[in-house]
């Protein structure tokens, strides 16, 4: 499971880049969903960069991922399509409607998932509570709710560029 992934590089560079898989804790299939299904914890603020690896661990149980949706201002960039491994992601940005510490992924045959994106330079031990909270069936918290637990219990996560 935490195998690097081997990418192809755009086009001209040739060959190919390892790419570590996805931190990623889901809900288990045979409970209902909660504000959040599970958590991602990307690696750096790069959705661009960081996606591929999200898609790819997300759609090789629950199909693929044609589509994301996330608060306006969670990520530093907002482009319109994401590449992914193979095909590419459309993006959507909001205002309002959405935690600001969630990705709405949309993927074929499984609809729509609402996952808690850990800041990327939170520290292991937090980064590691909040996704086992996110993931766990008895636990009904939004994004936002789960992050300000994380904070209260003392563990303070590295907000990194959100």
């Amino acid at each position: 499971m935490n195998a690097p992934i081997a990418r192809r590089r755009p086009a001209g560079s040739g060959g190919l880049v390892a790419t570590p898989p996805a931190r990623l804790a889901l809900r288990p299939p045979t409970f209902p969903p909660g504000p959040v299904c599970g958590a991602w914890w990307p690696r750096t603020d790069d959705l661009c960069a960081e996606l591929a690896p999200l898609t790819d661990a997300f759609g090789a149980s629950h199909g693929r991922v044609t589509r994301i949706a996330s608060h306006h201002g969670s990520w530093p960039q907002e482009p319109s399509t994401v590449p992914a491994t193979d095909h590419t992601v459309t993006a959507a940005w909001y205002s309002s409607g959405l935690d600001p510490y969630t990705i709405r992924l949309f993927s074929y045959g499984t609809g729509r998932w609402d996952l808690l994106v850990v800041p990327p330079h939170s520290e292991p031990g937090a980064a590691a509570r909040l996704m086992s909270a996110a993931a766990d069936p008895a636990l009904c918290l939004t994004g936002t709710a789960l992050m300000a637990t994380e904070d209260v219990s003392g563990g303070r996560t590295g907000q990194g560029g959100r």
